[in-house]
Order: structure tokens, then C-alpha cells, then sequence
């Protein structure tokens, strides 16, 4: 039975996410498989790949023929060159400790490789969030100086507008004021009359007393003379 290593797209609309399996070659792609072997998502920057190497390896050995797209994923995860290198093994090229050993510095190259492109794109990234958060900043400024603009000539019409309402009020708090000055002044007249009508007959009865006394005090001032000669 001829198998082949594919990809069994699943994932929604737009957004595509594929298992890699072993499956017969003469069965329709999203159909039954003999194993799954990992899966694939390339949404992710960059693109997420889980893969079972050994499995796969397996497979390969036993004469599966993976697809393009499949064949580019095995060999990004190593598998093809660890199939290469057990096929030194078999031949006798290579023991099975310096192809784990070659396999292994390979891994550790690949991961170096990969975290250096994860760190690029995280610094890209982060530039172009900083570029656009200064562009947003400095449209919102140049809207903020167009209102401005828009809004200082309605003010200024405003001001011409209500300033005769605001004389208008100005004249109405004065005459409020000589009002109000000229009722006090009614008040303390009104008050005052009462206590002048009570004080007038005291006052006349002071001048007749003042009137009686008189004559009495101008004789005591001539007795007195009249002692001293």
C-alpha cells in the first residue's frame, strides 16, 4: 500500500490550520489517515509546527512519499536529515552516537536560528507599534489645532453678541443700587420724625425753665458783688 505524508486542512474560513498525517495514498485528502503525525498552523509569525520526528522518520524509512509543502515542513523539523543520517548508520558511515551527536548540534543551530528571527520580529513589531502610536499622536494634535481654529471665531462672535446684555446688566445693577441707596435714606427719615414730634415738647419745656431761672440767677450774681464791696 503506497502511503504518503500530507497535509488534512481543518481550521475556519480564512484562518487554515492542517494536521500532518501518513495516510494512503489512494484516499481523499481531509479523509481517513494511518496516523497523524503532527500539525501545522500558518498564521503564526512565524509558523507554528508541531511534529513527531521519530514517527515520522519511521514512516519515511518504510518508503512513505511526503508532498511538497509536507516534505519542506519534515525538512525545517530535521527529520530528513535524521533520515539521512540513519541511513549512514545502516551503511555503516556513522555510529549511532555521532549521528545523535549531529543531530543534535543541528537542533541546537536551528533553535538559535529561530529564536533570532522570533527576537527581529518582536523589535518590528515593536517599531511599528511605537510609528503608528506617534502618527495617531500627532493626528490628534493637528485635529485639536483645527478645532481650535474653528472654535475661537465662534467665541469671539459670542462676546460680541452678549456684550450689550452684559452693559444691559450693568445699568440694571446701578439703578438697583441708587434704588436700594434711596430707600435707606427714606427709612432713617421716617424713623426719625417720631422721635423728633416726642423730643419737641421737652425741648420747649427746657426754654421756659431756662427762662424762669434767669432773672434769679442775675440776682445772686448782685447779692454776691454787694458781699464782696
Amino acid at each position: 500500500m503506497p502511503v504518503k505524508i500530507r497535509l488534512q486542512r481543518h481550521g475556519k474560513k480564512g484562518k487554515p490550520f492542517y494536521w500532518i498525517v501518513a495516510a494512503d495514498s489512494r484516499s481523499k485528502r481531509d479523509g481517513k489517515f494511518l496516523e497523524k503525525l503532527g500539525t501545522y498552523n500558518p498564521n503564526t509569525n512565524p509558523a507554528t509546527i508541531d511534529l513527531k520526528v521519530d514517527n515520522s522518520v519511521t514512516w519515511l524509512q518504510n518508503g512513505a512519499q511526503p508532498s511538497d509543502t509536507a516534505k519542506r515542513i519534515l525538512s525545517y523539523k530535521g527529520v530528513l536529515l535524521k533520515h539521512h543520517l540513519l541511513g549512514g548508520v545502516r551503511k555503516g558511515a556513522l555510529t549511532e552516537e555521532q549521528a545523535e551527536e549531529k543531530f543534535n548540534a543541528w537542533l541546537a543551530e536551528k533553535e538559535k536560528s529561530v529564536a533570532s528571527k522570533v527576537d527581529g520580529l518582536d523589535k518590528v513589531k515593536a517599531d511599528a507599534k511605537a510609528k503608528a502610536l506617534q502618527a495617531e499622536k500627532e493626528v490628534n494634535e493637528k485635529r485639536a489645532l483645527a478645532a481650535a481654529e474653528v472654535e475661537a471665531p465662534e467665541a469671539e462672535a459670542v462676546v460680541e453678541e452678549a456684550a450689550p446684555i452684559v452693559e444691559e446688566a450693568e445699568t440694571a445693577v446701578e439703578e438697583v443700587a441708587a434704588t436700594e441707596e434711596a430707600t435707606k435714606e427714606e427709612v432713617v427719615a421716617e424713623e426719625a420724625a417720631p422721635v423728633a414730634e416726642e423730643a419737641a415738647p421737652v425741648a420747649e419745656e427746657a426754654e421756659a425753665v431756662a427762662e424762669e431761672a434767669a432773672p434769679e440767677a442775675t440776682e445772686d450774681k448782685k447779692a454776691a458783688a454787694s458781699e464782696e464791696e
